[in-house]
């Protein structure tokens, strides 16, 4: 519950640790509170639990309260404390990227089980956003070299800097909308988290927060996935992979748009919840 600063001030040395968690869980998350004071006060969540009856100061309050407010808003906990864990490291993030979510976690798995072993490998990013998919590649085979591009330079910015924060020497950065900033180039691997959300979808109120236009794409969703698809071709060494994350209901349109482009091999694979989620394809291979 927020209180006014005239109450702040007279409760100054008795709210405690406890006493402010057990108040925001009536109005958020339990699990979100403890993630915005942990943010607050730069401790982890064995600090809270071990210090319940820690008094905050003033400014504390004042500043967890702000977050609450926004919280209860609607405004998603990770662009309230700057960062979301992905994989096993964590990224920053801002409202100029889309959060990275556990489900995109299966296409990574995906892409580093396909990369080639014993020799140096090319791989592409397309529609990086916050650079979660590309950076952690690059830190899980730091043998290959790997280009991520986006079309936001604001996006870009942000993926810059979490190259930075996790040592990710072996990635460069292309401002491009997706195959544009290519000419001759070849990439033994190609993956992708485009914008498949259909225009009007009521997913998208949940979403209002984050930028529409990593998330929304025309003709059912589609639009995106089939550009890159029909593309990705031109871009692909000999037997080369392309794989991409999609909506719940989209993969068979997906296997059918890869079949129909000369794509082989092709697969699905569905995420924790059992929903399908990546497929992909190998391209110029001969048939097993």
């Amino acid at each position: 519950m927020l209180v006014s600063v005239q109450q702040q001030e007279s409760m100054d040395a008795s709210v405690t640790i406890g006493a402010i968690l057990r108040s925001a869980a009536c109005v958020i998350d339990r699990v979100d509170a403890h993630w915005l004071l942990q943010s607050v006060l730069s401790v982890d969540i064995v600090f809270l639990m071990t210090h319940a009856e820690l008094p905050l100061s003033l400014e504390q309050i004042a500043c967890f309260q702000q977050l609450l407010a926004r919280r209860i808003a609607g405004e998603p906990v990770a662009y309230l404390m700057g960062e979301r864990g992905f994989y096993d490291l964590v990224f920053e993030v801002t409202p100029d990227v889309l959060i990275p979510r556990p489900e995109t976690e299966l296409l990574v798995e995906t892409t580093l089980s396909k990369i080639p072993c014993g020799r140096r490998c090319n791989i592409l990013d397309l529609g990086t956003g916050s650079g979660a998919i590309a950076i952690t590649i690059a830190r899980h085979r730091p043998d290959v070299n790997v280009t991520a591009v986006d079309f936001s330079p604001q996006a870009l910015a942000v993926a810059r800097r979490n190259a930075v924060k996790h040592s990710a020497e072996n990635v460069v950065f292309v401002e491009a909308d997706w195959f544009s900033g290519f000419i001759n180039e070849k990439f033994d691997v190609i993956v992708a988290n485009p914008p498949y959300i259909a225009e009007g979808d009521s997913h998208l109120d949940d979403l209002c927060f984050e930028p529409a236009i990593a998330l929304v794409a025309q003709n059912n969703g589609l639009d995106c996935i089939r550009k890159i698809v029909t593309q990705a071709p031109d871009y692909l060494e000999h037997s080369g992979w392309l794989m991409f994350e999609h909506g719940h209901d989209q993969a068979d349109a997906c296997r059918r748009l890869l079949d129909k482009t000369g794509f082989i091999h092709i697969f699905t694979r569905p995420d924790l919840a059992g929903i399908d989620r990546v497929t992909g394809g190998q391209y110029g291979s001969i048939p097993a």
